[in-house]
């Protein structure tokens, strides 16, 4: 039951930070405020640190992450470029990550709490994973 909990919540894992960096990645070019797009680029950063540790870590039970839902990555897609072509300001770019990250800490704790089994490391990586998606969520509110 450990090694089945640890897997499915490390593929929970990869799926939403492979979210995260493609979302980041969609909106980077678009934010004019230099810090709040060096917040980004370091945030984009953790996710990168925490997708390593993930990946070796799926990588020991022989498994090759997860990829995000597409539908819900298509859907996300559409709807950033929806509200950037109305209004390609920092404030809709805020606005479009703070939901995203909301999203995440609630998917997150979600699969925390369902694979309550899992081993200790796979559990700090996605608490490490909700700080950040928090802690993003915080900084961005200055821009919204």
């Amino acid at each position: 039951m450990i090694e089945h909990d640890t897997v499915r919540l490390l593929r929970e894992c990869d799926a939403g930070i492979k979210m995260g960096i493609s979302s980041i990645d969609d909106v980077l070019n678009d934010i004019k405020d230099s810090r709040f797009k060096n917040r980004l680029i370091d945030s984009r950063e953790e996710h990168a640190r925490l997708q390593s540790e993930t990946a070796s870590l799926l990588a020991r039970y022989h498994d090759d992450g997860k990829d995000p839902n597409p539908m819900a990555k298509g859907m996300s897609w559409m709807k950033t470029n929806f509200k950037l072509n109305m209004n390609d300001s920092d404030k809709t770019v805020a606005d479009l990550l703070t939901d995203g990250c909301n999203m995440g800490v609630k998917s997150l704790s979600r699969y925390l709490n369902q694979y309550a089994a899992a081993d200790e490391n796979s559990k700090n990586i996605t608490k490490r994973l909700i700080r950040e998606e928090e802690q993003l969520c915080t900084d961005l509110r200055q821009y919204l």
